[in-house]
């Protein structure tokens, strides 16, 4: 793979993991319209690469509420630290069993179906829009929220429904305050981020070519840097409430996506 392919895929990477656009519907859409041939298709290993790249740009992002949830359980008391741990493991759940069970499946949706693209982003642009006009409270995450935001988690597995969009949206809509909805739906992806490199590490199907060190670097920073500018504006967005700016991108690429996909 070439460098300036591996720095442009790791800025989508990084930008798209947390702007409510759908990475996995864009990738979909530019190899129909470009050609397999077009984009640079990517190695298993690089996929994990960009992934755990994002993952430490949230980490980054949120190193403050991180390191407090951290001495907060170390205290061993049932304290709002541990049970906000709790909620994240409760919202991994659905995407974990998703994921575990019916891997197969999911594969065989990443396969040029447009339409489908078009319609989830449809779907995205409809949630973004409830969600940017819905009224801020004071409201923190419950349990039973926790795991409603983790059923959007799953669901946003299919090409074209934004996985931050989905999260952040159900949450806002189960009354949440817009900025703990958005900490908790980027917290709430790290775990699964890592479980899932560590699953393919174990799993033996990694395979490293010392040749393409450089390009993976390149990927790797491209991908950290974009993800740390995308989470920081993506939280400012949620708060001012401009995720209508999302919807109407969403629904253009949604209908553009539907009308290529009926024409060919």
């Amino acid at each position: 793979m070439e460098i300036s392919d591996s720095i442009i895929l790791g800025i989508i990477q990084g930008l798209t993991e947390f702007l409510p656009v759908s990475s996995s519907g864009h990738l979909e859409i530019g190899k129909a319209i470009l050609g397999d041939h077009s984009i640079p298709k990517e190695s298993l290993l690089f996929t994990v690469v960009l992934h755990f790249a994002t993952a430490l740009s949230t980490i980054v992002v949120f190193r403050k509420d991180i390191l407090a949830i951290i001495k907060g359980i170390l205290k061993f008391e049932w304290n709002e630290d541990l049970q906000f741990v709790t909620k994240i493991v409760l919202s991994m759940i659905p995407a974990a069993v998703v994921g575990l069970f019916f891997e197969e499946q999911l594969e065989q949706l990443f396969g040029g179906n447009i339409l489908l693209v078009g319609c989830m982003l449809i779907i995205t642009a409809g949630l973004l829009f409830l969600a940017d006009k819905a009224k801020d409270t004071q409201k923190k995450v419950s349990f039973s929220n926790a795991f409603i935001i983790g059923i959007s988690q799953a669901i946003a597995m299919l090409p074209g429904i934004s996985r931050s969009g989905a999260t952040i949206s159900t949450s806002v809509l189960l009354g949440n305050d817009k900025t703990k909805a958005a900490r908790f739906s980027f917290l709430m992806v790290v775990p699964l981020i890592f479980g899932k490199v560590a699953k393919d590490i174990l799993g033996g199907e990694l395979t490293f070519d010392s040749a393409n060190i450089i390009p993976l670097s390149a990927g790797f920073l491209a991908a950290f840097i974009a993800g740390l500018f995308a989470c920081t504006w993506m939280i400012a967005l949620v708060r001012k409430s401009k995720l209508s700016y999302f919807a109407v991108y969403c629904t253009i690429i949604g209908l553009i996506a539907i009308i290529f996909s009926l024409l060919n």
